[in-house]
């Protein structure tokens, strides 16, 4: 169950999270993103030609640290699986809202390839401050 503590810090402010994943050699690869979460998932998007998603295909464990941009001294950290993946219209409409919630404005970047929405399953959770 997603604590009630790390949701408020996603719904609160624009909080960026950092979500490390691990590549094929077994090393660490991190990225900077915007992030939500459905019922007790942490949810975020990418595009199917980014590294971090490639090293999802092939190990979907992940690590996410949120922290509270007014105080950073206030942060999550999860450790978790992502256990499904949205494409097409839905994953699209994610991006949006995302973007909505941290610039004010539906995403304008360009889409390189195929927006992708991933489902974080928690295993370990634990907030600070």
């Amino acid at each position: 169950m997603l604590d009630q503590k790390i949701k408020d810090l996603i719904t609160e402010g624009k909080n960026f999270a950092c979500v490390s994943t691990v590549d094929s050699k077994g090393f660490p690869h991190s990225t900077i993103v915007w992030i939500s979460f459905e019922g007790d998932q942490l949810v975020y998007n990418t595009e199917i030609h980014r590294k971090q998603f490639k090293n999802i295909e092939t190990n979907p464990n992940v690590s996410v640290a949120i922290w509270d941009s007014q105080n950073p001294y206030r942060y999550a950290e999860v450790v978790g699986n992502v256990v499904k993946i949205e494409t097409g219209d839905d994953a699209r409409k994610h991006i949006d809202e995302l973007s909505n919630h941290y610039t004010g404005a539906n995403y304008g970047m360009e889409i390189v390839s195929e927006r992708v929405k991933l489902y974080v399953e928690v295993i370990k959770q634990r907030i600070q401050g």
